[in-house]
């Protein structure tokens, strides 16, 4: 059986594998970009770089990582660290387009415009995640694992509220959402995004 434990740096290049399978939509995104590690330069690995202690992966019986769960308790903070030192350093393997036309230039520019306060959101709601899985780990309850023990760290932690966004044509991401207690927040035209706020009571996920 599959099994949660906390996130090591020798799962990094995992972090970059998971990330691009699930990428489009929950489905695999290897070679939609002209770099498959640019989703996870995004979306998983600063993460896990900035805080280790909020990163959880799924392991196989077999010792292989097929999940993730990572997460920052202080969105504005992270962005701050992202903006400053992770994204200077791939620069130079992503130029900023000078036209966002594409799918991909639309990624790249995600990456230079994060800052603190460009997430409205972020000010009732401060830590966000992201959460990807491989096929293989559906239908054992996992995923609501992962959520639990992230939800009960920040709960622990007096974080009041925890957001995150989704690719609007994932609806499995969304009903998934939604069955854990959150609900919709404001969002940009083709943006989705849901939040949930944290008390004392909210170590254990809504059923």
């Amino acid at each position: 059986m599959s099994r949660i434990r906390p996130y090591r740096p020798a799962d990094r290049a995992s972090l970059y594998e998971v990330c691009v399978k699930t990428a489009d939509a929950g489905g695999d995104a290897i070679g939609i970009l002209s770099d498959d590690d640019l989703w996870g330069n995004l979306f998983a690995v600063p993460y896990a770089e900035r805080h280790p202690d909020l990163a959880w992966v799924v392991e196989s019986d077999d010792g292989r990582t097929i999940g993730y769960i990572v997460a920052t308790d202080d969105t504005d903070t992270f962005y701050t660290w992202f903006r400053d030192e992770w994204w200077p350093a791939l620069q130079q393997r992503y130029p900023r387009p000078v036209e966002v036309a594409t799918r991909e230039d639309r990624m790249v520019d995600y990456g230079y415009t994060r800052a603190p306060g460009i997430e409205p959101n972020a000010a009732e709601y401060p830590a966000h995640l992201h959460i990807d899985m491989l096929p293989e780990t559906q239908g054992q309850g996992l995923g609501r694992q992962l959520m639990q023990t992230l939800f009960a760290e920040l709960t622990r932690r007096g974080v009041r509220g925890l957001h995150l966004g989704i690719d609007p044509n994932n609806t499995g991401a969304a009903a998934f959402y939604e069955r854990l207690g959150m609900t919709r927040l404001p969002a940009e035209p083709g943006g989705q995004i849901y939040g949930v706020r944290f008390d004392s009571d909210s170590s254990s996920v809504a059923t």
